[in-house]
Parts: structure tokens; sequence; C-alpha cells
């Protein structure tokens, strides 16, 4: 899904794992102008300060030996969870008919995750996906990048 058209009233799905912009294209496919319907964000902690649990341990049943078990990474599920959330907006607004289509941005971390949690009608509303990390960037920036990108 490379190349792809912004017509007017498509939306653009700007997301990493901590923050996602709702932007909707009120101009047309030659000059874009996005306009923020919504946003998220939420401010991840290192897995450190999410918890301080040691590892776990397992006994062995015949011989009484034990080994220690890997801690979760609680950044990441913070990070998944998150990501879970945008997909079921992004389920709502395809369902209600708010979107007809949209276009993703997003890391392909991201994207892999957002697709696997994404239903059949956001997946049928989606025309294109750009695999950058844009979230901390300014519209006008989302914008330039995307008009080369439709460009190219």
């Amino acid at each position: 899904m490379n190349r792809f058209k912004i017509v007017s009233k498509t939306w653009v799905i700007v997301c990493d794992g901590a923050k996602a912009l709702f932007l909707r294209n009120d101009g047309d496919a030659q000059f874009l102008n996005l306009v923020e319907i919504r946003s998220f964000h939420e401010p991840l902690k290192a897995t450190h300060d999410l918890g301080a649990d040691h590892p776990g341990r397992v006994f062995a049943s015949q011989d009484g030996t034990r080994s220690s078990v890997e801690t979760a990474d609680l950044h990441h599920k913070a990070e998944e969870a998150f990501i879970v959330r945008v997909a079921d907006q992004l389920d709502e607004y395809a369902r209600s008919g708010a979107i007809a289509q949209f276009v993703l941005i997003a890391p392909a971390k991201t994207l892999g995750f957002l697709r696997r949690h994404m239903t059949p009608a956001a997946q049928a509303a989606m025309k294109g996906v750009v695999n950058k990390d844009l979230t901390k960037l300014p519209i006008g920036e989302i914008e330039a990048h995307l008009q080369r990108q439709t460009e190219a």
C-alpha cells in the first residue's frame, strides 16, 4: 500500500505506543489540510517505575532446584494496552460511519500489533500505510511528509 491519494474527508491516523492523532483531511488530494479530530496521549513510564517485583522462582519437583523466571516487560504491556485502545476507537469510528477511509502512519512494531487488533470493518476502511513514526511532528510537517509521499 505505498501509492495512495488522501482525498477530502480521508482520515489520517498517526500513532505509536504512547500517542495517537486522529486527523481528517478537510482539503483535497493536492492540498492537504489536516484537522485534529481526536488525540490520545499516555505518558509511558519505564518498566522499573511500573513495577518493582523480583523475578519469580520455579522449583523443580524432583530434585528441589530453583530457577528464576523472567519478569514481564511492563512498559511493553502498557504500550500494547494503549494500542488496543486505539484499535477499539478505530473500530468504533469505522462501524459508525464516521471514518469511510483512513491512512495509518506508525512505526513497524506498532503497525504489526495494531493490525492484529483491528476489526474487519477497520481493515476495510484502511486505504494506505506509512511505516514511520511521525507522532512527535506538528500537523504541518505531517502534511508536508504525506504530500511528498503521495507525489512520489
